[in-house]
């Protein structure tokens, strides 16, 4: 069978997504189910990859997906933890009290505690979580959401601690083909991933240090009253501080530290460099931004989004709101960096299964080494005494994490194992090349030396299929390799 025919079957499942998510606005997980399906009897049929084999991938992908569940899960527990308890509260509190100002506002909620909260959780959070705190600021819903969103692309791919790079690109490229390149060049597997989040961070930090200035400048376009782009403008000397506050901190960690850091750590020290140095006025223009007269807000401006937060306890330190921050912070850089000894430690609390059905197929699960559960779940357990909370309060915030998580683990739950039967789909008796390899070699065909003009609308498309970077990164990643 010729590579374009195999290319051509190949895409099936990917075309099966978009036309079913985009043409009839099926959910991810009617669609993801469905498109396993198709690529099951694909794999099964026409590639004839034994059935062992397919079995073990899907084994395999099952696991990468739950520990990817887990980390939401985790994430989602923590904040509604922090909600219930009032500390979410607090936080917001000491951020209204910063400026009157909505472009400081959106660059320090939006910008910086929204990649903050990417790092730290990931997986929708920052716009669930910063966009309502900017609604409670007075934000129309539609502007709230519109700067979340777009302060939210610098620090997404790396996730929550690193997950897109770590596990998205980690779990795809660590094929045998791959490993004997790295050999050959003298590299080994954690170093590669190391350098693909060095040039990950490089690459984002030029338009990282201007995309304050864009966000601003595109809310005071659509929502301002003089719908201009210069009101925006006018505070580009602390929107590009704001972007070096971030972005400096997050590529010189992504250089020295590695991918499960560059966002947390940019976050952590650009809100402890911006937040006092607003304050003290530095660079702050003394004409205060607001949005027109609510009277005069267009129809599509607001949503039905209702702010609630929890004011039972009202007077709750700033300090102890940030504590489990702070802990959360402290114990991924203490089990996380290679040259500290708990960063084995963690690591050596593992359950291997080799040699799946009798592949070479082999799934571990590392509780320790999942950030789900430490920090995230860890952390939102010690909450519980730290916050003296009620019996009821932590039932609401675990239940609703629950809920939450529902979505996501039935899309998840098949969207991995997609990914990982047709990586290896290349395990058959017709000699066939893989499904993402022979898509490959039929765009390297037919693009050749303009592959770099269609290269970002293939990872624009797999982020939008997969929903989510770590995903996509799964399910383009071999064939971008």
């Amino acid at each position: 069978m010729s590579v374009g025919t195999l290319a051509l079957l190949s895409v099936i499942p990917i075309a099966i997504i978009f036309i079913l998510m985009v043409g009839f606005r099926w959910p991810a997980t009617k669609a993801m189910p469905l498109s396993f399906f198709v690529a099951l009897a694909l794999v099964l049929f026409v590639w004839e990859t034994p059935l062992n084999w397919v079995l073990a991938s899907s084994v395999n992908g099952v696991v990468i997906a739950l520990k990817i569940i887990s980390i939401v899960f985790g994430a989602l527990a923590l904040l509604f933890t922090l909600r219930e308890s009032g500390a979410l509260t607090a936080i917001n509190d000491g951020f209204r009290a910063i400026s009157p100002d909505k472009r400081v506002q959106a660059i320090i909620i939006a910008w910086l505690f929204g990649s903050f909260i990417e790092a730290s959780a990931g997986f929708g959070t920052p716009a669930a979580l910063a966009a309502p705190l900017l609604l409670s600021l007075g934000f129309p819903a539609l502007a709230a959401v519109m700067v979340s969103l777009i302060a939210n692309s610098t620090a997404v791919s790396f996730g929550a601690v690193g997950t897109p790079t770590v596990i998205g690109i980690g779990t795809s490229l660590e094929t045998p083909e791959v490993l004997a390149t790295l050999s050959a060049n003298g590299m080994d597997y954690a170093g590669f991933i190391h350098q693909i989040g060095t040039w990950t961070a490089v690459q984002h930090a030029l338009p990282g240090i201007l995309m304050p200035l864009v966000m601003v400048m595109m809310m005071t376009r659509y929502f301002g009253k003089r719908k201009s782009f210069k009101e925006g403008l006018e505070i580009w000397p602390y929107a590009v501080f704001a972007g070096l506050c971030f972005v400096v901190p997050y590529v010189v960690v992504a250089i020295f530290l590695g991918p499960e850091f560059p966002s947390i750590i940019g976050g952590l020290v650009g809100l402890g460099i911006l937040i006092p140095s607003t304050k003290a006025g530095f660079l702050v223009t003394k004409r205060i931004w607001d949005f027109p007269d609510r009277d005069s807000w267009e129809k599509n401006w607001s949503g039905s989004i209702q702010v609630k937060e929890n004011t039972d306890k009202e007077g709750l330190g700033l300090f102890r709101a940030w504590m489990p921050y702070i802990l959360i912070g402290l114990i991924l850089i203490l089990t996380r960096v290679r040259f500290l000894p708990l960063n084995d430690w963690i690591k050596s609390v593992k359950y291997e299964s080799p040699e799946l059905f009798g592949t070479s197929v082999t799934t571990d699960f590392d509780p320790l080494n999942i950030p789900g559960i430490m920090p995230f779940m860890l952390i939102a357990l010690i909450s519980i005494p730290l916050f003296k909370m009620g019996r009821k309060q932590v039932a609401v915030a675990w239940s609703e994490a629950l809920k939450r998580i529902s979505g996501p683990f039935v899309a998840l739950i098949f969207a991995v194992p997609l990914v990982r039967i047709m990586m290896q789909s290349g395990v058959n008796p017709n000699g066939y090349m893989s499904m993402p390899i022979a898509m490959a070699e039929s765009m390297a065909g037919l693009f050749q030396g303009a592959w770099p003009l269609v290269d970002p609308f293939i990872g624009a498309l797999g982020a939008f299929m997969a929903g989510l970077n770590t995903v996509s990164n799964m399910l383009v990643s071999l064939f971008l390799y």
